[in-house]
């Protein structure tokens, strides 16, 4: 698990109400499906792919040397799809896919991210009739607002996870130095 897919999983289970989460869960076909969260309450189940590429979204494909984002996320993606409709019937479900920069080009560049995103997307919805929801961007910087939210409110230590408690440690530090200002400017 890297920390792109531990903020997946931890905005999961907070944000959705996930009481199972689990990282890199092994497919039949030899792939991976980076993020899995279940809510059991509701029957439903979230499979996320999460490309913390902090360039931009930069799959290549090795022995081209060319751009793959399109290609690699299709496949991720129809083969997550495959997986989900064979184990968790009779589950609702939602497909994320999770990238905190997504770089947008002019439009007479060779290369934008932002639009293999939109073709992926479209690919999935045109083979599967399944509308994959995108967290990048704004969206992703507004799931860690959501994850710092959690943190300020949340007092017991988030042992389980790094992400957490590091939110946690920042948001009480800020508030601890804030505190202290305005006991220094009382004084």
């Amino acid at each position: 698990m890297n920390v792109g897919e531990e903020i997946c999983g931890e905005w999961l289970r907070h944000k959705k109400n996930c009481a199972f989460v689990q990282y890199g869960v092994k497919t039949q076909d030899q792939g991976e499906i980076d993020v899995l969260g279940l809510d059991v309450d509701r029957r439903h189940v979230y499979a996320c792919e999460v490309a913390t590429h902090l360039g931009g979204l930069q799959y290549v494909n090795t022995k081209e040397s060319r751009p793959d984002n399109v290609k690699r996320l299709t496949g991720k993606f129809g083969r997550d799809i495959e997986y989900i409709g064979k184990y968790f019937r009779g589950y609702s479900q939602t497909f994320m896919f999770w990238a905190p920069v997504v770089r947008e080009s002019r439009s007479t560049a060779k290369n934008n991210q932002s639009t293999d995103v939109q073709e992926f997307v479209r690919a999935i919805q045109t083979r599967f009739g399944i509308c994959i929801e995108t967290v990048v961007n704004d969206q992703y910087q507004s799931a860690l607002n959501d994850l710092r939210q959690v943190a300020r409110e949340t007092t017991a230590a988030f042992d389980a996870s790094d992400v957490m408690r590091y939110l946690q440690i920042e948001e009480r530090l800020s508030k601890h130095l804030q505190n202290l200002k305005k006991q220094k400017s009382k004084a």
